[in-house]
């Protein structure tokens, strides 16, 4: 994982990345929100950690452009010294996930960045989740339309212009499974064909 670290602190940020390298995760850093923003026009980041204070654009207002950028796909954590309830608030209807007052443990700090990768971890799970079912409705939604299906032998075309038996369609597209057999009527055309007798069919029966 890849976090974007924005401080205009040059100390502040140079130890974040320093930690952080540390715990193994990959850092990209922006001494400003302007700068931070203008980084986001080219890379992708999951997890960001964003100073309030800072020139140009702070914390605040590039947390309002990430989420209008990729809404969801994230996690912000705001780094504050301010301590009031509200501004507490209005940096998390901003859109940031979570905040931290400085000065920070470094062992909240840590905790805090679990959190949010097993926030996105079950965003991501959820994301593929609801993937899944879109294609298992859209399978669904193909077999509620016509199927075009041979008179004779009764096949059945599919999209890529091929013929399927239609157990074999149904199974590609369902999760249903068969079992074969025989109906009453073929039943009594294939004794008439083989001239087969009743008392042959009970007599293999019994022998089975």
């Amino acid at each position: 994982m890849n976090i974007l670290i924005a401080e205009d602190d040059a100390t502040s940020r140079h130890f974040l990345e320093a930690i952080l390298t540390q715990w193994g995760y990959e850092t990209t850093t922006a001494k400003n929100g302007a700068e931070a923003w203008q980084i986001l026009q080219d890379k992708k980041f999951s997890l960001f950690l964003l100073d309030w204070m800072m020139p140009e654009m702070d914390g605040l207002e590039l947390c309002q452009k990430i989420r209008s950028l990729c809404e969801g796909d994230n996690y912000i954590i705001l780094l504050t010294a301010r301590k009031d309830p509200k501004d507490i608030v209005s940096g998390l209807e901003a859109g940031a996930d979570d905040y931290i007052c400085k000065p920070f443990n470094r062992l909240e700090l840590q905790a805090r960045i679990k959190a949010g990768r097993r926030v996105l971890d079950l965003q991501r799970a959820l994301a593929a989740q609801v993937e899944s079912l879109q294609l298992a409705m859209t399978q669904i939604k193909t077999l509620e339309g016509i199927l075009p299906i041979c008179m004779y032998c009764h096949k059945i075309r599919t999209d890529k212009e091929s013929w399927q038996r239609i157990e074999k369609y149904l199974s590609d597209h369902t999760d249903v499974m068969f079992s074969h057999g025989l109906c009453p009527e073929c039943k009594e055309k294939c004794m008439i064909e083989e001239g087969i007798t009743q008392e042959d069919m009970e007599d293999a029966h019994r022998e089975y």
